[in-house]
C-alpha cells in the first residue's frame, strides 16, 4: 500500500507544481488563454482515449508491465516538460505525459481498490490524502524553488527523476483479480450498465471543482483578483492545504456518514460558498471562502471513484477503462473553458463551474445501491 499511495503523491506533486506555475509558465513560454486551455485538454483527451484500452490490459497478467512502462514515461514526460521552450514542446511532452499516467497512476489505485474490497470508500479517502499532500507541497515547491532563483523546470526534472524508483518497485507487488475475459465487449457491456452511467457521470461533474478549478485557479487570482503570480502560489497553496486537512477529516467521518449523505450535505453547501467566492472583492476573504471550497470539496473524486468501482466489483481494470471513455468528454473542457475565457473574460467563465456542486446534489442517490 505505501508504493501504491507514494506513486498517487508523486502523481500529485508534479501536477501541484504545474498548477501553481502556470503563470511563470506562460510568461517563459508566451503562452495565451486559448494556448493554456489546449495545452491542458489535448493530453488529457489522448490519454483518455488510450484509457480504455490501458484498462482493459490491466485486467490481465500484463498490469506489472503496463506499469514499469508508464512509471518511465511519466518520468521522461516531466523531464521534457522541463525542456520546453513554447507551446509545441510542452504539447509534445504532455501527450506523453497523459497515457502514461494512466497505466503508471490508474493501475495503482486499481490495484489499491483490488486489494481491500469492502474499503473501498476508505481506501480512497486514504489515495486522496496522498493526493492531498502533493496538492499542498506542489504549491511550496514552486514558491520555494522561485525564491531560491531554481524555477519551476528544475522542480519538474527532480519530481520526475523520483519516478523511476517508484516504476520498478510495482513489479514487485502481487496484482489480484486480473481476468484474462476483458475485451471491448466487456467494456461495451460495463457502459451500458446504469449505476456505471452514474458515477461516471458524477466524476466528470465534479471534476469541474477539482481539476479544472485547480488548473485555472492561479491564472484567476493573477488575472482576476489582480495578485501576483507568488500571491496565485499561495492562494493555491490555501486551497490544497484547505483539502488536505478535509480530507484528513474525511476518513473519520465515512465512519460516522455514508459517502452519499456526505456527497449531498458538501453539495449543498458549495452551492452558497462558490458563489459568494466569485463575487467577494476582498483578497482575505477570497482566500477564506477558498479555504471553505477546500474543506467541502474533500472526497468529491473519492466516493463518486468508490462508486464506480463499487459498479463493478473484481474488474477494475474495467473500471479505469470506463473512466478513460468518460475523459474523453471531460478533457474537452478544459479546452472550452480556456476558449470561453479568450472571449468572454475569465471572471464570466468560472461560473460555469458551479455546475459540478448542482450535479453532485441533484445526481448523488439518497441512499445506497448494492453492488451487481
Amino acid at each position: 500500500m505505501a508504493v501504491l499511495l507514494a506513486i498517487e503523491l508523486l502523481d500529485e506533486l508534479v501536477g501541484g507544481s504545474r498548477a501553481a506555475a502556470w503563470p511563470l509558465i506562460r510568461h517563459d513560454l508566451h503562452l495565451g488563454y486559448a494556448e493554456i486551455g489546449l495545452v491542458l485538454a489535448l493530453p488529457g483527451l489522448f490519454g483518455s482515449a488510450l484509457d480504455p484500452v490501458i484498462g482493459l490490459a490491466g485486467d490481465t497478467r500484463r498490469r506489472g508491465a503496463l506499469m514499469l512502462a508508464g512509471g518511465i514515461g511519466f518520468a521522461v514526460s516531466a523531464a521534457l516538460s522541463a525542456a520546453a521552450v513554447g507551446f509545441w514542446t510542452l504539447l509534445f511532452a504532455l501527450l506523453i505525459g497523459n497515457p502514461a499516467t494512466g497505466a503508471f497512476v490508474s493501475l495503482a489505485q486499481a490495484t489499491l481498490m483490488d486489494r481491500g474490497p469492502g474499503e473501498r470508500e476508505r481506501n480512497m479517502a486514504r489515495w486522496t490524502v496522498a493526493g492531498s499532500i502533493g496538492y499542498v507541497a506542489g504549491p511550496a515547491l514552486i514558491a520555494g524553488a522561485a525564491y531560491l532563483g531554481l524555477g519551476w523546470r528544475g522542480v519538474l526534472v527532480l519530481l520526475g527523476l523520483a519516478a523511476l524508483p517508484l516504476a520498478f518497485a510495482v513489479r514487485r507487488i502481487p496484482a489480484r483479480g486480473g481476468h484474462q475475459s476483458a475485451s471491448p465487449r466487456s467494456l461495451a457491456a460495463a457502459i451500458r450498465n446504469r449505476e456505471v452511467l452514474r458515477w461516471l457521470a458524477l466524476l466528470e461533474a465534479a471534476d469541474l471543482m477539482l481539476d479544472v478549478f485547480h488548473g485555472f485557479l492561479a491564472l484567476y487570482f493573477v488575472d482576476v483578483a489582480g495578485t501576483s503570480p507568488v500571491g496565485a502560489a499561495i492562494a493555491v497553496a490555501v486551497w490544497t492545504g484547505a483539502g488536505f486537512v478535509g480530507d484528513l477529516a474525511l476518513l473519520p467521518l465515512l465512519r460516522r456518514f455514508s459517502g452519499r449523505r456526505y456527497l449531498r450535505m458538501s453539495a449543498l453547501a458549495a452551492l452558497a460558498v462558490y458563489p459568494a467566492f466569485l463575487v467577494v472583492p476582498s483578497t482575505p476573504a477570497k482566500l477564506a471562502l477558498l479555504a471553505a471550497l477546500g474543506l467541502l470539496n474533500s472526497g468529491w473524486y473519492a466516493i463518486p471513484k468508490a462508486g464506480l468501482y463499487g459498479a463493478l466489483p473484481g474488474r477494475s481494470g474495467t473500471a479505469v477503462a470506463v473512466a478513460g471513455a468518460g475523459g474523453l468528454v471531460g478533457a474537452l473542457v478544459p479546452a472550452a473553458l480556456g476558449i470561453l475565457a479568450a472571449q468572454a473574460g475569465l471572471a464570466a467563465t468560472m461560473w460555469v463551474l458551479l455546475l459540478a456542486p448542482v450535479a453532485l446534489f441533484v445526481g448523488t442517490p439518497a441512499r445506497p445501491v448494492s453492488e451487481p
